[in-house]
C-alpha cells in the first residue's frame, strides 16, 4: 500500500524538477578561412572534400603493409588498453544510471532474546522473558533530482565514456601512423644502405684504377691513399645504417606487439610502396569533426560543463523519500499473523548550512576546470590546424626536393660516369674523380631520403584529417572502438 502511494510522486518530482548549471554547447566551427587554399602538388592532386577510407593505407598498394597494420591493431598493447579503458568509462556510466531509480533492499533478521524481568516487561506477547524473534523487511530510499545534480552527473560520465571513444580511435589512428612511417623507414634505410654499397663498389673499382696507375708511374702514393681514404669513408657510413635498420625492424616488432627476437619476415623497399595520387582536402568544419584528438577535447569541454552542474546542485536542499514495510513474529508459521505486520514511510531535506564554505569553493573550481577545458579545445583546435597546415606545406615542399634530388642524382651520375672514364685514361686528376664520388654519393643518398620523405607525409596528411575511422564497415566495429559513430555523430 506504502509503495502505491509513493511511486505516483516520483514522475512528478522528476518532472519538477529542473537541472542547475550551463547547458553543454557544441563549439562553434572555425571560419572557412581558417585553412588557406590548398598548394597544387608535383604529381599529386588535392580534392577538396574527398572522404577519407578507414583503411587509407592500402592506398599504398603494399599487401604486406596491410598485413602488418591489421595485426598491429589486434596485438598492440596500447589498443587493448584503450579499449579496456573505454569499457571501464562506460562501465562507470551505466552503474551511475541506477543512481535514477529507487533504491530496494531486503533483509531477513533472526534472533533469540532473554528480556531482563526485573526491569523491564517481557515484550513477548505471552509474556516469557526469552523468546524468538524474526523480522523479514523490504526497504525503499528515492532521492528525486530535484536540482539535477543526478543528471549532470550522469551526463559527465556520459561524455567521459565518448571521450574516451575518441581516445580509442586517436590510439588507432597513431598505431596505423607509426606502423605506416616505421614501413617506409625501413625501405628508405634499405634504400640508403643499398647506395651505400654501391658507393662503396665505386669507391672500390676507382681505388683499384689508381693502383694500377700508380703501377705506371701515372699518379703518386698520396693519389692512392686518399683513394684508399675515400673507400674507408664510405664503408664507415655502412655500419650506423645497418644499425638503424636493425633497430627500426624491434621498432616495427614493437607496435605488432612482438618481441625483438620474434622474426619478420615482411621486408619493405621503397619500389614496392606507391604515392598515393588523389588526396583528400577537408574543409575546416569538416575537420573539427573528423579529427579524434578535438572530439576527444569537446568531451573534456562537456565534462567540465557537467561538473558544474554537479557543484551546484551539492549546494541545494536534498529531498530523500524512505519507506520500509514487514513483519515480526516469534514463529516462523505466524510472520504473517493479523498484527505481525509493519510499515513506516518518511521524507527528510537536507540543506548545507556551513561547511567552512567548501562546496562554494569547489564550486568556483569547478568553473575554473571548464574554463580550462574551454582553453585547452581552442588551443586543440588551433593545433590540428597547424598539423594539416604544416603537412600540407611539407607536401608541396617534397615534392620540389624530390624532383632537385631527381635531376641532381642523374648529374652526378653522369659526371661520376665521366671522371671514372677519364681516370681510366689519366685525363683527370684523382682528386678531381674523388670528389665525383663524393657528389654522387651525397646525391644519391638525397635522392633516397626525398622519396621516403614524400612517403611519410603522405602518410601524415591522412593522419591530419583524421584517418576515415568513421567509414569503418560495422561489422569491423568491434571492440568497442565506436567505429560505427559518423563525424558529428552524438
Amino acid at each position: 500500500m506504502m509503495m502505491r502511494r509513493v511511486l505516483p510522486l516520483i514522475p512528478a518530482l522528476l518532472l519538477a524538477a529542473c537541472a542547475v548549471g550551463p547547458d553543454y554547447q557544441t563549439p562553434a566551427a572555425p571560419p572557412k578561412e581558417a585553412l588557406a587554399p590548398p598548394p597544387k602538388l608535383p604529381d599529386q592532386s588535392l580534392l577538396a572534400g574527398r572522404d577519407i577510407p578507414a583503411d587509407w593505407w592500402t592506398l599504398f598498394k603494399s599487401p604486406a603493409l596491410d598485413g602488418l597494420v591489421r595485426e598491429a591493431m589486434a596485438h598492440n598493447a596500447d589498443v587493448a588498453a584503450a579499449q579496456a579503458a573505454l569499457r571501464v568509462a562506460r562501465e562507470n556510466a551505466y552503474a551511475n544510471a541506477g543512481s535514477f531509480f529507487p533504491s530496494v533492499t531486503a533483509s531477513f533478521q533472526a534472533t533469540r532474546q532473554k528480556d531482563p524481568t526485573g526491569t523491564v516487561a517481557p515484550t513477548a506477547a505471552n509474556n516469557a522473558p526469552q523468546l524468538n524473534l524474526f523480522t523479514p523487511q523490504l526497504s525503499v530510499s528515492y532521492s528525486p533530482d530535484l536540482w539535477g545534480g543526478t543528471r549532470r552527473g550522469q551526463e559527465a560520465l556520459d561524455a567521459t565514456t565518448e571521450g574516451q571513444r575518441f581516445q580509442v580511435e586517436a590510439t588507432y589512428l597513431t598505431l596505423t601512423s607509426n606502423v605506416v612511417v616505421a614501413a617506409v623507414t625501413e625501405a628508405s634505410l634499405r634504400g640508403q644502405i643499398a647506395a651505400t654499397r654501391s658507393i662503396i663498389a665505386d669507391a672500390g673499382k676507382a681505388l683499384a684504377i689508381l693502383r694500377r696507375q700508380r703501377d705506371l708511374g701515372q699518379v703518386s702514393a698520396a693519389d692512392v691513399a686518399g683513394g684508399e681514404a675515400a673507400l674507408a669513408q664510405a664503408e664507415q657510413g655502412l655500419s650506423p645504417l645497418e644499425k638503424q635498420l636493425e633497430q627500426q625492424r624491434h621498432q616495427l616488432n614493437a607496435l605488432l606487439g612482438r618481441m625483438p627476437a620474434d622474426p619478420t619476415p615482411e621486408t619493405f623497399q621503397l619500389s614496392g610502396l606507391t604515392l598515393p595520387v588523389d588526396l583528400p582536402y577537408s574543409l575546416s568544419a569538416r575537420l573539427v569533426e573528423q579529427r579524434p584528438d578535438i572530439r576527444l577535447a569537446a568531451a573534456n569541454l562537456h565534462v567540465a560543463s557537467a561538473t558544474v552542474g554537479v557543484a551546484v546542485a551539492n549546494r541545494l536542499p536534498n529531498l530523500t523519500l524512505s519507506g520500509a514495510t514487514g513483519s515480526s513474529a516469534s514463529a516462523l508459521n505466524s510472520l504473517f499473523a493479523t498484527g505481525n505486520g509493519f510499515w513506516n514511510f518518511g521524507a527528510s531535506l537536507t540543506q548545507p548550512v556551513f561547511d567552512g564554505f567548501s562546496l562554494a569553493h569547489k564550486e568556483k573550481a569547478a568553473r575554473a576546470a571548464l574554463d580550462q577545458a574551454a582553453a585547452q579545445y581552442r588551443s586543440t583546435v588551433v593545433l590540428a590546424f597547424q598539423n594539416v597546415a604544416d603537412t600540407l606545406s611539407a607536401l608541396k615542399n617534397d615534392g620540389d626536393a624530390l624532383a632537385a634530388a631527381q635531376r641532381a642524382d642523374a648529374a652526378a651520375a653522369h659526371s661520376l660516369a665521366l671522371a671514372r672514364r677519364q681516370l681510366e685514361l689519366g685525363a683527370v686528376a684523382p682528386a678531381t674523380m674523388l670528389a665525383a664520388q663524393q657528389g654522387a654519393a651525397q646525391a644519391r643518398m638525397a635522392l633516397v631520403q626525398a622519396q621516403a620523405a614524400r612517403l611519410m607525409d603522405t602518410a601524415a596528411l591522412f593522419q591530419a584529417l583524421g584517418g576515415g575511422w568513421w567509414n569503418l564497415p560495422p561489422a569491423e566495429a568491434g571492440g568497442g572502438a565506436g567505429h560505427a559513430m559518423a563525424p558529428g555523430g552524438a
